[in-house]
């Protein structure tokens, strides 16, 4: 009798991803413990936020691991990694709260710590409860930029300010980051819902090449100098604070040749978009093959960039067009042009990620019909948060303002958002929008509460200045 001819065995796929993330985690982990050896101390804040990065950064290798190979393995490790980060980052929550004498909620470094820790916990919801398993290739590369923005801004713990000394500021916060974290997840589902839906990769093509080149043009329009410097704000080494040369007048310092890498980075950047524009006018696809080309040349550009910035702002002293002499700078002089830059590049990868295996992505999401129902789940979640949130603020400024609303650009671009969700809600329950108009009306939405919690903040400054 022949022997039954043995099956080959399959090979384990699921294990060299693990193998290298487990390893490169427990690398850095240990020469993070060999430094607060020499150091003797161990729980502080700044270990507990790098192990959180460690962790995250960790799950989003594995999270985008999944969404390229589909092995169910990555996931089961992506989300013990993200449960660790959890761990840290509360840990660090719980070091500030403690070090600080109150909840930390007074400056835009202690919100993004409760931002992120929302984040992570709606993403472990949504791929546990709903079965979204891809979440975490979006939600995760926005939590890794939180942490890394986290480590450039001021951390000094600075008593209360009068108009924070107030249990609302507990209440008002607490619903704001939980409102941002559950509009950040929507928007990873509405992205989601088109990649089911269908949309064309082209069309994702141009709102990522957009995306991008409003980073870069934000970047060059506002800090390119003649000459082709970049302008970057000084910073002072031994107070750890930006130089000022009068009472709200920040010195701002130029860095050689910089400028003229950001605008070159801006041009091949718009190329994409570019050939799209082409493509459309001309009705010839083989100019979407440039364009997709073109984005992985803007990757290799846009990576660039970020290495040339970190090593010229981080080190280096350089003059200024204000007053004569050498300035240093710092990243932490410029934590939100790194985290652009940075942006940008993960923005990019995840069109590289849709572009080459749309079609096994589509396979690991639920249908767009669950993806459209959990987007509006999600935003039924945020917007009685919004509510909420500019609620207790109103009662607060008028406890302390003697006013319920003043027009701050805070309180005004809170308003707006809070109106884009209600015609959200509106447009779904009165005329039945569903589908890819009410996914578009979640991918804006999150845009203006990006702009709401960072950009008022820093560019249209007012009574919220502290926040």
């Amino acid at each position: 009798m022949a022997r039954a001819k043995a099956e080959p065995q399959q090979p384990n796929t699921g294990m060299t991803l693990i193998v290298l993330v487990g390893l490169a985690i427990a690398f850095l982990l240990f020469m993070a413990f060999l430094n607060v050896v020499k150091s003797g101390n161990l729980l502080n804040e700044t270990n507990l936020l790098f192990a959180t990065l460690i962790f995250y950064s960790g799950a989003g290798a594995l999270y985008l691991g999944f969404g390229v190979t589909g092995t169910e393995s990555y996931v089961k490790f992506a989300s013990l990694a993200t449960w660790l980060g959890l761990l840290a980052n509360t840990a660090a929550i719980a070091h500030r709260w403690y070090e600080s004498g109150h909840v930390p909620f007074s400056s835009v470094y202690e919100m993004l710590l409760s931002f992120v820790w929302t984040l992570a916990v709606l993403t472990l919801v949504a791929e546990k409860k709903y079965g979204v398993k891809v979440i975490g290739t979006v939600t995760m590369p926005v939590a890794i930029v939180g942490v890394v923005l986290m480590q450039l801004l001021r951390t000094e713990v600075h008593p209360l300010v009068p108009a924070l000394q107030s249990t609302w500021l507990h209440v008002h916060v607490a619903l704001a980051m939980l409102a941002y974290a559950a509009c950040a997840l929507s928007f990873a589902l509405a992205m989601m819902f088109l990649i089911q839906d269908n949309t064309k990769t082209e069309t994702f093509l141009a709102v990522t090449s957009a995306s991008t080149l409003a980073i870069y043009a934000s970047v060059v329009l506002t800090r390119f100098e003649k000459w082709g410097g970049l302008s970057l704000v000084a910073w002072n080494p031994e107070q750890k604070s930006e130089v000022f040369l009068s009472r709200g007048v920040r010195l701002f310092v130029t860095v050689p040749d910089l400028g003229w890498l950001m605008t070159l980075t801006l041009l091949v950047v718009a190329s994409p978009l570019v050939f799209y524009g082409l493509a459309r006018w001309k009705r010839n696809d083989s100019f979407l093959t440039l364009a997709n080309r073109a984005v992985f040349l803007s990757i290799l550009l846009q990576v660039m960039a970020v290495v040339m910035f970190i090593l010229r702002a981080s080190d280096g002293r350089y003059p200024s067009l204000d007053t004569d002499g050498l300035f240093p700078t710092s990243l932490a002089a410029s934590p939100f042009i790194l985290s652009g830059l940075v942006g940008g590049v993960f923005i990019s990868l995840l069109y590289l990620l849709l572009l080459w295996r749309r079609p096994d992505l589509a396979r690991l999401l639920p249908s767009a019909d669950n993806l459209d129902r959990i987007t509006y789940k999600t935003i039924c979640l945020a917007f009685p948060l919004l509510t909420l949130m500019i609620a207790s603020g109103a009662y607060w400024a008028n406890q302390t303002w003697g006013s319920y609303w003043s027009w701050d650009p805070k309180e005004t671009w809170a308003a707006i958002t809070w109106l884009v969700y209600a015609g959200y809600l509106h447009m779904r329950v009165t005329r039945g929008w569903r589908g890819r108009r009410a996914a578009y009306f979640a991918i804006i939405g999150f845009a203006v509460v990006m702009f709401t919690f960072f950009g008022v903040t820093y560019l249209l400054p007012g009574l919220h200045a502290y926040a």
